[in-house]
């Protein structure tokens, strides 16, 4: 298990190293990482922590770049269901917090009565935690698909992460979808961020 945490944390970094160097070219050549099915029971731990999964959620599936996915319930009204990704790289990689909200606010191009994107620091019991918010135009990177061209971006997006620095690692929870299913689940994000423990 260890060792296959540790093959997804050198992939996902490399992919990563990629996409944040704007490298295209290289990304079409190299296949994409095979997802795999969602699990029986939703992951609830990585990087030396472990978190509750509200029951409203259900499991998606993981990847390379994914140890977790996670869907919420959609509001009413709402096209696409948002979308809980949770990372680990491994014991000092995936870049530092300061580089990764950077990148996740670069990712959402504030609209006209958007709100600006928030940054704040809070601890839930022992563990710091950065918790950010964003809304906007939402590309989820810059580099290209599968299917050779980048995805539109997603108009009307609120992002909401914690980024959460455990004994191994930091683990970040990238919550990302339409503005009312988002705040609709508000509260689950948040008993998920305070239920972290080491």
């Amino acid at each position: 298990m260890i060792a296959r945490m540790q093959v997804l944390a050198a992939a996902a970094l490399l992919a990563q190293l990629v996409s944040s160097h704007g490298s295209a070219p290289a990304m079409a050549a190299m296949p994409a990482p095979a997802a795999t099915p969602a699990p029986a029971f939703p992951v609830t731990s990585g990087g030396g922590l472990s978190w509750a999964v509200p029951k409203s959620w259900t499991p998606g599936p993981s990847s390379a770049m994914r140890l977790a996915t996670y869907y919420l319930p959609v509001a009413p009204g709402d096209a696409d269901r948002p979308e809980l990704a949770v990372f680990w790289f491994g014991p000092g990689r995936g870049g530092s917090i300061d580089a990764n909200v950077a990148r996740w606010f670069s990712q959402l191009e504030a609209g006209p009565g958007d709100p600006k994107p928030t940054r704040s620091l809070t601890r839930i019991g022992t563990i710091p935690v950065t918790l950010v918010t964003a809304a906007g135009s939402y590309s989820a990177g810059t580099g290209m698909t599968a299917m050779g061209a980048a995805p539109a971006p997603k108009s009307g997006t609120v992002l909401r992460g914690a980024m959460a620095e455990g004994p191994n690692g930091a683990v970040f929870f990238k919550l990302t979808g339409p503005r009312r299913s988002v705040a609709a689940g508000g509260k689950d994000f948040d008993a998920l961020v305070a239920s972290l423990k080491p």
